[in-house]
């Protein structure tokens, strides 16, 4: 009998985004009540005069959080943080979560209750409803997902796919911190898994490793793009480092843009670490994820709006497709950007996770 050999096509061939483009590739929209469904930071539905947005989030343990240096209240708060985050790209404001939990039989109730714990302070503090979800258990480690939900008006929902030609591209807060901190966090587990009597030395290094433990979601910015009446033309949050996120923009809006290194802001903290691990600090700016900062484009006719926000910086410009997705550097050079942010399917992630 002949004998046929079934294809195998390693994931990281694809990549994230690609794999996902390739497995939902023949997904057809049914109903009209589907407004946007995959391919921005969360799906959008028709309500009435309003929308309703929804987006999931998987952690994984020993890929997205290590338990030996994560508190479980830290991660609880981080996974309905980096969730509400999503809604808040979209120029909404999240309303309700749902959290499902598979965990293995190490984990006590107690320390479930630490978790939720976290989990409990993050809806308390953005004022959104922990509404349902789902357990169950698992041979190893610990799953958790988090579906959020958000309103917003029809015509001020923002997508990725708006950016025009000469935007004013914008990004709250300091860039690189969250990176960094993680590169502390390991460095500190190093040194306790070969010296368990050493106790970690954290310094002076609260922002960062704060940045990484327990993010925050801008849902300030989007209250004072309503307070002012600023609608961006595009938005995304910076989960994936900002160069991987501005790829999403120009992809999806079929134009390109340049950013200045000067504008960019880099805590001192974060700054002083880089040099100290021997890395240029706008390469973790730029391509060192879990930021969660919002990164979006304006109208030059509403420039006055954004000028006197706190805590935002104008860092470049929307420029046409064939000029691509440059940065300027403090030297006067221009270099090409790259998309080199966090990738699930990361063959090392994946050793790492074995090696568990």
């Amino acid at each position: 009998m002949e004998r046929h050999e079934t294809k195998r096509t390693d994931v990281n061939e694809l990549g994230e985004f690609g794999l996902i483009d390739h497995l939902t590739a023949d997904a057809v929209i049914k109903r009209s009540s589907t407004l946007k469904s995959i391919g921005d930071d969360a799906a959008v539905l028709a309500n009435q005069d309003e929308v309703t947005l929804v987006s999931t989030d998987m952690l994984v343990e020993g890929i997205h959080f290590d338990l030996v240096y994560t508190p479980l209240k830290h991660l609880g708060y981080k996974a309905i943080v980096v969730n509400l985050s999503d809604i808040c790209a979209m120029n909404a404001i999240p309303s309700q979560v749902t959290v499902s939990i598979a965990i293995s039989n190490r984990f006590s109730v107690e320390s479930l209750e630490e978790l939720y714990e976290g989990i409990h302070l993050a809806c308390r503090l953005y004022n959104v409803d922990l509404v349902g979800g789902d357990t169950t258990s698992v041979n190893k480690g610990m799953i958790i997902s988090v579906t959020a939900i958000g309103q917003a008006k029809k015509d001020k929902v923002v997508y990725r796919s708006g950016a025009k030609v000469g935007d004013i591209l914008c990004v709250t807060g300091d860039l690189g911190s969250a990176y960094l901190g993680l590169q502390i966090l390991e460095r500190e587990k190093q040194i306790y898994m070969s010296s368990p009597e050493v106790q970690p030395d954290l310094g002076e290094l609260d922002h960062i490793v704060g940045r990484q433990l327990k993010p925050e979601a801008r849902l300030d910015a989007v209250q004072y793009m309503e307070k002012v009446g600023l609608i961006p033309t595009s938005m995304i949050d910076v989960s994936d480092g900002l160069a991987s996120e501005l790829f999403h923009i120009c992809k999806q809006s079929n134009v390109g843009a340049f950013v200045e290194e000067s504008k960019i802001s880099i805590h001192p903290q974060a700054e002083e670490q880089a040099i100290t691990f021997g890395i240029n600090p706008i390469t973790c700016a730029l391509n060192g994820g879990e930021d969660y900062e919002l990164l979006f484009t304006v109208d030059p006719n509403d420039l006055e709006k954004v000028k006197y926000m706190p805590d935002v910086y104008l860092i470049g410009e929307i420029v046409p497709s064939i000029d691509g997705i440059t940065l300027h550097t403090t030297s006067g050079n221009v270099h090409p950007l790259k998309s080199q942010g966090w990738n699930h399917f990361d063959p090392e992630v994946e050793e790492n996770e074995n090696e568990n």
